[in-house]
């Protein structure tokens, strides 16, 4: 009885034995016959089931409620080549180092957490991607990453990366606690800093120093260590998208702080152009009364004549338009130009062209508020609009409509905006048959090109009046270049018609504030379309107008805010204008104006 007792306790402990040594044996033996790149991925598949819990419990992010948030679910997790915002587990890249290294790595990759395709849903990816409100596309495998080719992502992926990496170390810094001075707090502080003054404004990969990219793997230690010290995940998911969401308020108070400077600036004199302003008229003054009266004056009025019309208070603006015309005529001799201004820059603009006489044209200077022409309440109407921009309720602005006033011995005028610039020739515009229209002008009224408008846009068609006799589809076109026929015009007795409307809009909201969309009621069914490459919009505003149309155009405009003459011009457009410009003259140098 003893004997087979013992027996069965040799057989019990053998085989208990096989079933403990045997595993090993196998292990050892699959080990020695893969690669270094199969042994890692043997190794990560092992790792996967040690961690599979982790992915289990990271998946429970799901199923977060999220009250009190704003914007759409984020996902905790990034994806691809790039380092997650949060994660719980950090990987190294194993590279053939010494021993000691090579396990320490290796460590490090068996905590690898991998995701499965059936678990890519769950994740969500970083905040620079948050931020570009992209498509989320999930990422390429190894092979894939190293056969394709992503040209568009290939300037800038490190930068993107560097970033990421420092707002994974706010991120961690917000749940220190308050005043902590942990060893890891300081360690991640540190690392920031430097990570960030290395990198500075760079926004390529190449603008990148060597320190920068020295600096990276420091701190995918350090976060490797916070991982493990912060692994709350749902916390962090919470506070990620708490940054999220202040840092989109954060873009978008800047945006409108930046629309506001904007319009500031174009509203307000530059200090060269107030400086010459000042200069000419203290010159202008100067003068004897004799010598201040411009040479031609017979040919104001003169019926045969090309005349051309701008209203401007601009020095320089009007000067462009004047000397661009001129340039560009094969009659120069022809041409009769009217600046009209008012009394407070008729001074410096007069003195302008005493100084600088085209012999080949006629100019002629008038002032606005010398003429009887105007209604005597016109100021007090006009600051009845619902504007707080003084180019919209500007006199010069509507004293087009009273041209036939202005000149009552004329027939035929083109008009101009004080922001364009003439490249060709406009002989031709006289001879084009009006066909009893009254004002001959580029229409902008085709949906999806750049100078599109539409009359619902400016004009309040709610209101009883305005849908009972105006349409909201009818073609819009532009002021800018105009060609205008006053005998019609004193006809068809427009301007008592623009003085009838514009009582009416004083009383009520009609139409945004300007002259624009008064014009097109005014003028409504009373419009000739001209051909398109006679007047160009978009230079002074993000229009994307293409260069081959500029070359061709024969009136170029820089309708926006950007004028050239400001310093948020548009540079690639500044040279039209510019070409035109006196910039050797020692008022203009002296004023500091250059190109």
């Amino acid at each position: 009885m003893k004997q087979i007792r013992r027996w069965q306790r040799i057989m019990f402990l053998s085989l208990l034995s096989i079933s403990v040594f045997a595993p090993l044996v196998f292990v050892s033996n699959r080990l020695k016959s893969i690669t270094p790149v199969g042994r890692g991925e043997f190794i990560e598949e092992l790792s996967r089931i040690r961690f599979r819990t982790n992915d289990l419990r990271l998946s429970a992010i799901e199923h977060e409620d999220g009250q009190g948030l704003k914007g759409p679910r984020l996902i905790l997790f990034k994806d691809g080549e790039l380092n997650s915002v949060v994660r719980d587990n950090w990987s190294v890249e194993t590279d053939g180092g010494n021993n000691h290294k090579n396990r320490d790595e290796q460590v490090i990759v068996s905590q690898k957490v991998t995701v499965s395709s059936d678990e890519k849903d769950q994740f969500l990816p970083t905040v620079n991607q948050l931020s570009d409100k992209t498509d989320f596309k999930p990422p390429l495998s190894k092979s894939e990453k190293n056969t394709r080719v992503q040209p568009d992502r290939a300037t800038d992926v490190k930068i993107k990366e560097i970033r990421d990496k420092i707002i994974q170390a706010k991120a961690y810094l917000n749940f220190a606690p308050p005043g902590s001075n942990s060893q890891i707090v300081k360690e991640l502080r540190s690392r920031m800093k430097e990570l960030d003054r290395s990198v500075g404004d760079a926004t390529k990969d190449k603008d990148l120093s060597k320190g920068a990219l020295r600096r990276v793997k420091p701190m995918e230690t350090v976060l490797y260590k916070a991982s493990r010290v912060f692994n709350n995940c749902p916390a962090i998911a919470t506070k990620l998208r708490a940054m999220n969401y202040n840092s989109e308020e954060q873009v978008q108070a800047q945006k409108n702080q930046a629309a506001y400077l904007m319009q500031l600036a174009a509203r307000t004199t530059p200090k060269g152009l107030h400086c010459l302003s000042m200069r000419l008229t203290s010159e202008y003054f100067s003068l004897d009364p004799d010598k201040r009266q411009m040479p031609n004056q017979q040919n104001y009025y003169d019926p045969t004549f090309s005349h051309y019309v701008v209203f401007s208070d601009n020095v320089l603006a009007s000067s462009v338009v004047v000397n661009s015309t001129i340039s560009s005529s094969k009659e120069p001799e022809r041409i009769v130009f009217h600046v009209v201004t008012d009394s407070l820059n008729y001074p410096a603009i007069s003195m302008w062209f005493l100084l600088n006489i085209q012999s080949r044209a006629t100019i002629q200077i008038l002032n606005i508020d010398d003429m009887d022409v105007l209604p005597s309440d016109y100021d007090q109407l006009l600051m009845k609009q619902n504007s707080n921009d003084p180019r919209f309720i500007s006199t010069l602005n509507h004293a087009r409509f009273f041209l036939p006033e202005i000149f009552p011995g004329l027939n035929k005028m083109v008009l101009f905006d004080h922001d364009v610039v003439v490249q060709r020739d406009l002989s031709r515009l006289w001879s084009i048959d009006m066909k009893g229209k009254v004002v001959g002008a580029v229409e902008t009224c085709l949906e999806g090109a750049s100078s599109f408008r539409s009359m619902s846009t400016f004009i309040n068609f709610s209101d009883t009046w305005i849908s009972g006799k105006f349409s909201a589809r009818a073609c819009t076109w532009a002021f800018g270049m105009n060609l205008v026929d006053l005998e019609e015009w004193r006809r068809r007795k427009l301007t008592s018609t623009y003085i009838k409307y514009f009582n009416l809009g004083t009383k009520r909201p009609l139409w945004k504030a300007g002259s624009l969309p008064i014009g097109w009621l005014t003028f409504y069914r009373q419009t000739l379309a001209l051909d398109k490459r006679w007047h160009v919009m978009g230079l002074g505003r993000e229009s994307g107008v293409r260069a081959i149309d500029i070359e061709q155009a024969a009136v170029i405009h820089y309708d926006g805010i950007m004028k050239p003459w400001l310093d948020i011009g548009k540079e690639k457009y500044k040279r039209y204008w510019n070409i035109h410009v006196p910039y050797h003259h020692t008022y203009l140098q002296q004023c500091n104006l250059h190109a």
